[in-house]
């Protein structure tokens, strides 16, 4: 939406500065999407006089002109400078514009500086039109008239020092697509004084013999008031130059006198109207729906198809207008034209916008109606515009016609003065308020208002609140800290399991892994492939094909993402996601997960040949490091009860007792041709709600404990079947005096076929590293050897196995 300063003050009585307005009006939500101040581009150019033009000593086509300049104004200091200039028509007594040395030309692009041409010195520019970008006539400079005021500023002088305002304007505010509605809102903020529309009506000098009827299926909806009058005797010529101005600033081509009146009530008083050549039109104005088939050549030349339903202004032949929306090139008034129609009507919001999107038409009117124009204004829009048609281009106006009648807006909301402190946060007083209603056309009964009907917008008792603090300004809201409830440090918030789950979050990325996002639906297929899949955990009504499962596990998700992201040419991948996963329809039936996926190389080739590809132990050893994060115990069972999806050799369950904490392992290879991933894929899920809450709930973490005293290291070597796990070694030797033993790691492993030639068929060898720690003395061998043979009790009992020799 455009439009002129002096186009604003038309409607708003005001000494404020553009500036200060377009501050006001993004402000009040009218947001200022850019100002034109041709000020900012042509304020230097002054009026100037030439004194004498003499030939150039030097050049044929060129003459040294001695020009008499006010460069502070009129009444101020004068100045003789020396100006060269190729115009033809420079010559002695000339009045035309100048511009001083230091001035951009827009014309040209060119900052003006002293120079010197073919040895004659030259200070500023005589200037043509084209050179201002005023027009294109560039065969001379311009030539005022001998009584223009000398040293004024040429744009002041021309009338063209109007600054244009561009706002955005959101699709609640049609009353703001008129100026008129927009200085409502200045005068409200108190930036000047609206000044009063009124509509006298004009007296019919003779009936109008063009009937109008609508369509009783439109009535309810469609056009409930269409009203118009014939005017005979008008002269179309080219509209006045303001008004041409006007129209051109804010971006539409002046056309002529009757078409640039309609223009200017569109953007004006946001009330759109159109003209028919009377001479043109037969019979009466039917409007009606179109019927399938019917064709319109429309004013933008194209010609369109009509459906069933679209509604039409048609005479007895048939279309004239697509109503609301754009007119007929065979109605459509020219030069010649004496006698015209002039609509003034209201149409339906929805079947607008249906038959511009439908036909893919954009207009000044559509995008108005669509958004709803005042239907309390469609007769006085139609005097006013009458009224104006008058004046401009003379004529007698006929009787109005009308069918239907203007639609009952007429809604009562209470106002409540003290929620504007509880909705908006902003004390202020009643009479304030109240103040605020009226000056923008709503009417008060003690605490009932009434909306205007230019404002469809407000639609209960909040949208009276949001008009006063919107006048009042948000910008004078204060920051202000919410009470507490009781005094001293707040209780915390997050729930025990949600510090958990942000903590899952944090470490894994800490970990190198990059988060995903996925729907927590699936297609059944993916589903069926990790346990899910049945109809308990299937959409009702899904969103799409794909999504047709409650997903069962994350790994889904994160595979899809990795296939997505391989096929992109992204090979090496670390993703992550936490959140919830189905195995019921039910309510209870969900659990928490945290999941990640590696896929690929473990790091980028270098050249040291460390890249490698990932594998169980790399998604192990994330697992237990979230693990460790979330607070669980050191010791834990790792098991190969693994769900159907995971490699079975080379994946695990890591678990207390029978509570499974976590999985990790690699991705079956069945699950990952199915999902488009290539290359290895190793994973691990966490389900964080099973990991156990520690027993000393502190918000500070536990005391270092350390021991002075030197700590021990025993190595063993054992020999076992080769099917037993290093681990089971690794946990019976842990248990063998809780108290001493550190730790315990597996340091060393001999298998294969010189393994079984030294120590039989079927067997292996397993070495620890056990490292005891003295709390209170230093150990003897004696006690040395006590732990030592408490550990190899321990692992041959629970390994089957004997110590090495």
């Amino acid at each position: 939406m455009k439009f002129t300063l002096s186009w604003l003050k038309d409607h708003l009585e005001t000494e404020a500065t553009v500036d200060t307005l377009a501050e006001a009006l993004t402000d009040l939500g009218l947001e200022v999407e850019g100002i034109h101040d041709p000020t900012a581009q042509l304020g230097a150019f002054r009026i100037c006089r030439v004194i004498e033009a003499v030939q150039h000593p030097n050049a044929d086509r060129l003459r040294v002109c001695r020009v008499e300049t006010w460069p502070d104004g009129p009444g101020g200091r004068v100045e003789e400078v020396q100006v060269v200039c190729g115009a033809p028509n420079a010559k002695t007594g000339l009045v035309g514009v100048f511009a001083p040395p230091g001035t951009h030309v827009p014309g040209t692009g060119v900052d003006l500086k002293p120079g010197n041409i073919r040895g004659v010195d030259s200070n500023g520019m005589l200037c043509s039109e084209r050179e201002l970008m005023l027009s294109d006539d560039h065969d001379g400079i311009i030539e005022l008239p001998l009584d223009a005021p000398l040293g004024v500023r040429y744009i002041d002088w021309r009338g063209l020092n109007d600054p244009v305002v561009e706002i955005k304007v959101t699709p609640n505010r049609p009353d703001a697509l008129g100026i008129h509605g927009i200085a409502r809102d200045l005068a409200a903020r108190g930036l000047g004084r609206l000044k009063p529309v009124t509509a006298p009506p004009v007296a019919g000098r003779f009936p109008t013999p063009i009937a109008v009827t609508i369509d009783p299926a439109l009535k309810a909806k469609g056009c409930p008031h269409f009203a118009g009058r014939l005017i005979r005797g008008v002269r179309n010529g080219p509209a006045p130059d303001w008004l041409a101005a006007r129209l051109k600033a804010i971006g539409l081509r002046p056309i002529s006198a009757l078409v640039d009146i309609t223009n200017y009530f569109t953007f004006g008083l946001n009330r759109p109207l159109h003209v028919f050549d009377a001479a043109r039109v037969t019979g009466a104005l039917h409007i009606r729906p179109a019927r399938t088939g019917e064709t319109l050549l429309a004013l933008d030349g194209k010609t369109y198809t009509l459906a069933d339903g679209q509604m039409v202004i048609a005479d007895d032949h048939g279309p004239e207008s697509l109503a609301g929306i754009m007119g007929g090139e065979g109605s459509g008034v020219s030069p010649e034209t004496t006698d015209v129609f002039l609509e003034s009507a209201f149409w339906d919001p929805i079947t607008i916008a249906a038959t511009g999107r439908a036909l893919k038409i954009n207009s000044d009117a559509r995008y108005r109606f669509e958004r709803g124009v005042d239907p309390a204004f469609t007769l006085p829009g139609l005097e006013l515009a009458t009224q104006m048609i008058l004046d401009l281009c003379g004529g007698e106006a006929g009787s109005v016609v009308q069918d239907g009648a203007p639609i009952d807006t007429r809604r009562i909301y209470q106002l409540n003065p003290a929620r504007v402190v509880s909705l908006v946060g902003m004390d202020i007083p009643e009479a304030t308020q109240r103040a605020t209603l009226e000056a923008l056309g709503f009417t008060l009964d003690g605490n009932a208002a009434t909306p205007p009907s230019w404002r469809p917008d407000i639609l209960g008792d909040a949208d009276l609140i949001e008009e006063v603090a919107r006048i009042a300004s948000l910008a004078k809201l204060k920051g202000a800290p919410m009470a507490r409830r009781l005094p001293g440090v707040p209780k915390p918030i997050l729930t025990p399991l949600q510090v958990r789950e942000r903590t899952a979050r944090r470490t894994i990325a800490a970990l190198g892994y990059n988060e995903c996002v996925t729907y927590s639906f699936i297609d059944a297929k993916a589903a069926a492939l990790f346990g899910g899949g049945s109809d308990a955990v299937r959409v009702e009504n899904p969103i799409s094909s794909e999504m047709t499962h409650l997903r069962p596990d994350l790994l889904p998700g994160l595979l899809a993402a990795a296939a997505r992201n391989q096929s992109r040419g992204f090979m090496d991948q670390s993703l992550f996601e936490v959140g919830p996963a189905f195995q019921g329809g039910e309510p209870g039936d969900q659990h928490l997960e945290a999941a990640g996926l590696l896929v690929g190389a473990a790091a980028p080739r270098d050249p040291h040949g460390s890249r490698r590809m990932v594998d169980v132990y790399d998604a192990k050893a994330d697992a237990e490091a979230v693990l460790a994060a979330l607070g669980a115990p050191a010791r834990v069972q790792i098991s190969r009860k693994v769900a159907a999806w995971w490699h079975p050799g080379r994946s695990g369950v890591i678990g207390l007792g029978p509570t499974m904490l976590a999985t990790f392992g690699e991705v079956h290879p069945r699950i990952c041709q199915a999902m488009g991933v290539k290359g290895p894929a190793v994973a691990f899920t966490l389900l964080i709600a099973n990991v156990p809450a520690p027993k000393a709930k502190s918000p500070t973490r536990p005391a270092l404990t350390t021991s002075d005293l030197q700590a021990v290291d025993r190595d063993f070597a054992f020999v076992v079947d080769a099917g037993v796990e290093a681990l089971t070694a690794v946990n019976a030797a842990l248990g063998a005096d809780k108290a001493l033993i550190d730790s315990v790691r597996v340091f060393d492993q001999f298998t294969g076929d010189k393994a079984e030639a030294q120590m039989g068929p079927g067997k292996k060898s397993i070495a620890l590293t056990v490292r005891l720690q003295p709390q209170t003395a230093t150990l003897t061998e004696a006690e040395i050897e006590a732990v030592s043979a408490k550990v190899i009790e321990k692992v041959a009992k629970a390994t089957g196995g004997t110590l090495r020799g």
